[in-house]
């Protein structure tokens, strides 16, 4: 099986727990891996075959930019489940990294897998 990546997605959220945290937009790190068999789109060149990352991309962008989460462990969870559902993949690996979250640390946050991943 492949995997289609993103790297670095940077988006701004509303995210924290603090009451001042719930007053700014915080930049987050989104580091994405996802199985796809590659196969079909390779040998045929039609990015229609493809699992699109900037379809994905530009829909994380949008559902992150408008949310408004305590916990990044329930944000990562929901977009786990959009990669999943709506791009119909069927593992994901998803790295929400929270930068300068803590004093001392480059950033903070969760990694997560959800589904199988094929062989």
């Amino acid at each position: 099986m492949d995997t289609v990546f993103i790297e670095d997605l940077r988006i701004d959220a509303v995210i924290g727990i603090y009451d001042w945290e719930r007053r700014v937009r915080q930049t987050l790190s989104f580091d994405i891996e996802m199985a796809f068999d590659n196969t079909a789109p390779a040998a045929t060149d039609d990015i229609a075959l493809t699992l699109n990352y900037k379809d994905v991309s530009k829909r994380l962008i949008d559902y992150v930019g408008a949310s408004s989460f305590g916990l990044v462990e329930t944000l990562a969870e929901r977009c786990a489940a959009i990669i999943r559902e709506e791009f119909g993949v069927a593992w994901v690996r998803l790295k929400l990294s929270k930068p300068g979250a803590v004093r001392g640390a480059k950033a903070v946050g969760v990694r997560i897998e959800r589904g199988v991943r094929p062989q």
